[in-house]
């Protein structure tokens, strides 16, 4: 291969590709990249000089894979596995006191006993520095598969995730998700069913937020409709302070989010019947557990919960 093909085939124009393929349009996925779309176009554009073939063909405005793209795609990804592959070879004969571990932690996961145990953590490892990253579901997924982070923190089950072949998970705690309503009747019921849930409005998680996801599936599957929502957020922060400025405007929270910070609420939580539950849990490829201070990293973060358990330690955060 020459000059000119090698950096054709860079490891930007290869992931812009692979991106491409996911979204099947040149627009969602320029602005998932952040680059405009004629110059992904013709990143693309150049790739297929080089291979001397289409990679797409389009039937009115949906796009499809050719042969040609259907066979890069599988190198691409066999070139992807190679690299991280040898990257985790390299890490794993790495020592378990120094290097870095990089977390992608789900944006609107509570995160006060995460960042307790980084500061314990560093006391005991400091030559091993820690980087938390705030993500998206499909940042995480993304970035997970590309080896740009050691491991996520997410929620589970999540149906982006196709294949649990080459992953692991460690659960960290069952979270149930919590009306929080004004309804003083409600709040003295063990629990309130879907249909008394949705008769006011409500304010919500973002459409593609895996909380808003699962009560779609959870009210689908109950034959219960959805409620009528007045306003959506990325934060569990500006849920609550909607709910709570707002009249007769109920929400959704974890309860991991309603223990760490009771003090801010001025409404009722009452669990949801039938009950909506999630396992926030580590997920990692399963070779990083051979890596010396990942497997560090995650014996002490048991060696933590074991001193104090993870709900105490939301009761004590604030």
């Amino acid at each position: 291969m020459d000059e000119k093909s090698r950096r054709v085939f860079s490891s930007k124009a290869l992931n812009y590709f692979d991106e491409l393929t996911k979204n099947m349009s040149y627009t969602k996925t320029a602005q998932l990249l952040g680059i405009t779309q004629p110059a992904l176009t013709q990143q693309i554009k150049k790739i297929e000089r080089v291979v001397g073939a289409p990679l797409f063909y389009s039937v009115g405005k949906k796009i499809y894979l050719t042969d040609a793209g259907t066979s890069l795609l599988k190198a691409t990804h066999q070139m992807f596995d190679l690299i991280n592959n040898v990257t985790d070879h390299i890490q794993q004969a790495s020592s378990e006191k120094s290097g870095t571990i990089s977390i992608g932690l789900l944006s609107t996961a509570e995160s006060i006993v995460i960042e307790d145990f980084i500061v314990e953590y560093n006391r005991i490892n400091p030559n091993v520095v820690i980087d938390l990253n705030l993500l998206t579901r499909k940042e995480l997924w993304d970035n997970i598969q590309n080896n740009q982070i050691d491991m996520a923190i997410m929620y589970l089950p999540d149906k982006n995730i196709k294949s649990w072949k080459i992953y692991k998970s460690k659960k960290i705690i069952s979270d149930n998700i919590m009306l929080i309503h004004n309804n003083e009747k409600f709040s003295r019921k063990e629990s309130v069913c879907y249909k008394d849930a949705i008769s006011k409005p409500w304010a919500t998680y973002l459409k593609t937020y895996y909380f808003s996801e699962l009560l779609r599936e959870r009210l689908r599957d109950a034959l219960v409709d959805s409620p009528q929502v007045v306003a959506r957020f990325s934060s569990p922060y500006q849920l609550l302070k909607f709910a709570q400025e707002s009249e007769d405007v109920y929400t959704v929270l974890p309860l991991s989010f309603c223990i760490a910070h009771r003090s801010m609420f001025k409404l009722y939580q009452t669990p949801l019947e039938p009950a909506i539950s999630s396992d926030l849990s580590f997920v990692y490829r399963e070779d990083k557990e051979k890596i010396p201070r990942i497997e560090e990293f995650l014996s002490e973060w048991d060696n933590f919960l074991d001193k104090v358990s993870y709900i105490d330690r939301l009761k004590s955060s604030r």
